[in-house]
């Protein structure tokens, strides 16, 4: 499996391959904002990203911890910021009580928007939620990247796994109305760009830290084999949507979670630090909840 990835380093942007190794230097290549995008929309698929990252001129390795790097999200367009947070909720096959039909009728599941992309947040950055949430749930899952091009057509860019975190109490005391609400948590992302189809199976664990022990850890399984719907269907049935084509824009599409911390009665508190570790990709993706503050009168 081909992975990419885009950072900052020293004022510029820049692309690799793959995951970073223990002890080794990152080899980057110089890139533009939105070079990628453009390589995707101009080819014929995800192979397309790969062959756009590489070349001599400008290549520069960095060890992985400085302090001067700064991953971003895939395909960012930083400039524009021609990117939207979306979603899928009660996707899940653990939230139903039977199992799909192998040729059952689709039906959209609920769908939610959660903001521009400028707004995702990147491992070791922290979650800013409400300053009075009313029950925390962290929500680890499969994000499909799309970026459409200058007609309008969607084109899959690969797919990599975030952290939807949102206030479940607070959606849960009026499901029909206040679920945007609930939604206005910050979202964290990986950097790290799996040029595949979407995974059939994905799996790992979540660990909630308390001043720096475990005070809840629990699995978690995300993949196509988890999902109720066939992802298929919930893409092309999302962008029927005429603005969800608009020309440039790059979707970060959630496609759902499995139970957690909420179903096991676990409450997540803030300075909790919560930490995703995503074992069958080796991706973990760790943040920590930070309670905002209340509006100036």
């Amino acid at each position: 499996m081909s992975i990419i990835f885009e950072c900052e380093y020293q004022g510029r942007r820049y692309a690799g391959h793959g995951l970073p190794v223990p002890g080794s230097p990152l080899t980057l290549y110089p890139v533009a904002d939105g070079q990628l995008q453009a390589a995707l929309v101009a080819g014929h698929g995800p192979e397309d990203l790969l062959s756009a990252v590489a070349g001599e001129n400008g290549r520069i390795e960095v060890e992985p911890g400085d302090a001067g790097l700064r991953f971003l999200p895939p395909l960012l367009p930083t400039a524009s910021n021609n990117a939207l947070i979306n979603g899928f909720m009660g996707t899940h096959r653990s939230k139903f009580d039977r199992a799909p039909e192998p040729d059952e009728e689709f039906t959209a599941p609920n769908y939610y928007i959660k903001g521009f992309g400028s707004w995702l947040k990147m491992p070791d950055e922290p979650l800013t939620t409400p300053a009075d949430p009313v029950w925390l749930l962290e929500e680890p899952e499969v994000v499909l990247v799309y970026a459409n091009d200058q007609e309008g057509v969607p084109h899959y860019a690969g797919y990599t796994f975030g952290n939807d975190l949102n206030d479940i109490g607070l959606h849960l005391k009026n499901p029909w109305a206040w679920t945007p609400y609930a939604k206005l948590c910050e979202t964290s992302i990986t950097p790290w760009l799996f040029l595949g189809t979407p995974p059939e199976k994905v799996t790992g664990s979540v660990t909630i830290e308390r001043d720096g022990a475990q005070a809840w850890q629990g699995g978690f399984s995300c993949g196509a084999d988890s999902i109720f719907h066939r992802i298929p269907d919930m893409a092309e049935y999302l962008f029927s949507h005429p603005l969800l084509r608009r020309p440039g824009l790059v979707n970060y599409l959630f496609l759902g979670a499995d139970k957690a911390t909420y179903h096991d009665g676990f409450r997540i508190e803030n300075g909790d630090r919560m930490v995703i570790d995503v074992s069958s990709h080796g991706v973990v993706l760790a943040n920590e909840v930070r309670y905002g503050t209340t509006a100036p009168r």
